[in-house]
């Protein structure tokens, strides 16, 4: 299986998640998370991390991480391991704790808060309190933007308040921001909107000129991945390149959704994804709502031999000249 990608920068941000072997509950006593908490702790003094947002639920946590020095492996090392030897020697076990390394997204310094309220309202989706009782529910850092005297040293409130409005860590500020997640946690519109879908799964999220440069940055290592994560990074490149020629024609990924699946527009910035990446018919179809793949080629082909010279032009495809009459 092809490992996650990581990729270690100084003030980097991290949404990072990791769950129990076979899903067990390893957080089930108070005492279990208090631990981890604690260990928390003492990884962010070692590492220097800065913690922005965390939960702890029954099976698994998440962590919005932020590390001044390229250290996030080795922090994990340690914060893993020995929440890990301390569990089993209280409990007398043996074995792997956690399911396997912990999953991380690179996440965009404007994204940051997005993640932090998808973590401040875990609990409130997995049904263990109501959004009004998250400022007193402990397992998670909502608790601690709502009440100053609780927080820990290595912890930051401003992301999350900065995100829900330019709020200030005032009581009036956090007060709003208790009625901004209130809000979130009821719109579900919203939510698709900060793409609360893609915060747990994948290796970035932010605007697709942060995943491209990400991409290319990774693209550039010594060691290149494999499977679903280089093809993630590749569809990354396919997403960069189909913007750019959807602006040349002026038009929208909305317009490419409602518009019909063979018109002018769609074959030639096919026809230009075809001769300038790898882009698959699948992927094409689905990007650019064209509907059967196996008549992409077919459609894009026959454009090609008869082009429309303008969008030719300006999806910079070279036109192929008439022959000279005899």
């Amino acid at each position: 299986m092809a490992r996650s990608l990581r990729i270690e920068a100084e003030g980097g941000l991290y949404h990072v998640i990791n769950r129990g072997n076979y899903r067990s509950a390893i957080f089930g006593s108070e005492k279990a998370k208090a631990a981890f908490l604690t260990c928390l702790g003492e990884a962010c003094v070692q590492t220097g991390w800065v913690v922005h947002a965390w939960c702890l639920m029954s099976n698994h946590y998440h962590l919005a991480v932020e590390t001044p020095r390229p250290n996030l492996a080795e922090g994990m090392r340690w914060l893993q391991g020995t929440f890990a030897m301390r569990f089993n020697r209280i409990r007398r076990e043996r074995g792997h704790l956690f399911q396997g390394r912990y999953h991380s997204l690179l996440v965009e310094s404007d994204g940051l808060g997005a993640v932090c309220h998808y973590i401040h309202l875990n609990p409130v989706r997995a049904g263990l309190c109501t959004v009004n009782q998250l400022a007193d529910w402990p397992w998670t850092s909502a608790r601690w933007l709502m009440q100053p005297k609780v927080r820990l040293a290595w912890y930051r409130p401003q992301a999350a308040l900065t995100h829900a409005g330019g709020l200030a860590d005032t009581p009036a500020g956090r007060r709003k921001y208790a009625d901004y997640l209130a809000w979130l946690a009821a719109n579900k519109a919203a939510q698709r909107e900060l793409q609360f879908e893609r915060m747990s799964r994948g290796w970035v999220y932010g605007t697709e000129g942060f995943v491209a440069e990400m991409a290319d940055r990774h693209l550039q290592a010594k060691v290149a991945p494999a499977g679903p994560v280089l093809r993630e990074i590749v569809q990354a490149s396919w997403r960069v390149e189909l913007t750019q020629l959807m602006r040349r024609v002026g038009r929208s990924q909305a317009e490419a959704a409602t518009a019909g699946k063979a018109v002018p527009w769609k074959l030639a910035v096919a026809a230009a994804m075809k001769t300038r990446t790898t882009a698959t018919n699948g992927w094409l179809t689905a990007e650019l709502a064209m509907g059967n793949r196996f008549e992409l080629s077919r459609k894009v082909n026959a454009w090609k031999r008869a082009p429309d010279a303008a969008l030719a032009r300006k999806v910079g495809l070279p036109q192929t000249p008439k022959p000279d009459p005899l």
